[in-house]
């Protein structure tokens, strides 16, 4: 029986964009024309993108894309759904297609090594190496590398400051930098991050190339040295190995996984918030979150198309037995 078919494309690339506010307009009226969902980011330094659509339609997105000689080799993620992912269309212009706030780190002068997830267990295991998750906290909260270190970071522009006070990260005595191996969701905040690293000395740095998701993809769950599921930023939440979508819920009030036991607790309303989340909304952001709850249920108890829908479904298509899901990255951020 045909299925709604979603196809969600994930891609960033690092690359010199003088002309990136002039290219907004003419890509939102392609998606928007394509009834394409999604956010794409436009800076200087470079796109970073999650969309999703009818899969001629994404398709057709990423063939203008490339149809740009700067963006001839964009490479993209793929994965499939019977869901939308995503509700609205933005196009964003920014000053960095991920934020870390330090300038002059430019991944496409100075990056670390790219080590590919079949190798990439040997690297982690070595005990002279540091393995550094490069993600939030709440990400890390989840579900990561066995023996990774977790900064505990709220965003990824904290990343350089707890690298200056690491103690796993300084020199030895006789002033060698240790190596270090970074990882994180889809890639792109490693490549940053790696950057950075470089830029200070460190001669050793690596960072799992595809990220998270390709090595879950690639890595046969008996061989692998991830543990718990991993954070995505669309509506799956979370996927584990063969990036099958996991378990975990979303608050609304916070974007950010529930943590066991927090349904239970009474700060949790759904739609509204969660016990991470709940003091530090007011009541007014409260009552306006609870109101979306309303309309949203009154909408689906109608059949009809819920708030932030502003275009039809995309059409129906068989979906292809042999698909493997491959998403991405980010919220468009990582």
């Amino acid at each position: 029986m045909p299925t709604t078919t979603y196809l969600t494309a994930a891609f960033y690339k690092f690359v010199t964009l003088p002309d990136y506010e002039s290219r907004k307009a003419p890509l939102l009226a392609l998606c928007e024309q394509r009834q394409v969902k999604g956010t794409i980011l436009l800076a200087r330094e470079g796109i970073n993108s999650t969309i999703a659509g009818a899969p001629d339609d994404v398709h057709a997105v990423l063939a203008y894309l490339r149809s740009d000689p700067l963006l001839a080799d964009l490479q993209h993620k793929e994965s499939f759904a019977e869901t939308a992912p995503f509700h609205r269309m933005k196009v964003r212009l920014k000053q960095e297609i991920v934020t870390m706030g330090v300038p002059g780190t430019d991944p496409t002068h100075i990056v670390g090594t790219y080590v590919k997830p079949q190798d990439w267990n040997a690297l982690i295991a070595d005990p002279d190496v540091v393995v550094v998750d490069t993600r939030n906290d709440y990400e890390v909260a989840i579900g990561t590398f066995r023996g990774a270190i977790d900064p505990q970071i709220r965003t990824f522009s904290a990343l350089p400051a707890w690298t200056e006070q690491a103690e796993q990260l300084r020199p030895t005595a006789d002033g060698k930098k240790p190596k270090v191996a970074m990882f994180c969701t889809g890639g792109i905040r490693c490549e940053k991050s790696t950057a950075y690293l470089r830029s200070q000395g460190y001669d050793e740095v690596y960072h799992l190339e595809g990220g998270i998701l390709k090595y879950l993809e690639t890595v046969p769950p008996e061989e692998s040295l991830w543990e718990g599921t991993c954070f995505v930023f669309d509506e799956r939440v979370s996927v584990d190995h063969g990036l099958t979508p996991g378990t975990h819920k979303l608050c609304r009030g916070c974007r950010m996984p529930l943590e066991d036991g927090a349904q239970e607790s009474p700060l949790f309303e759904l739609g509204v918030s969660c016990p991470r989340c709940h003091a530090s909304t007011s009541d007014v952001q409260k009552n306006r979150a609870r109101e979306r709850q309303r309309q949203w249920v009154l909408a689906k108890t109608r059949g009809n198309t819920h708030i932030g829908e502003t275009t039809p479904p995309v059409r129906s298509k068989p979906l292809p037995s042999d698909v493997v899901s491959a998403c991405s990255p980010t919220k468009a951020a990582d």
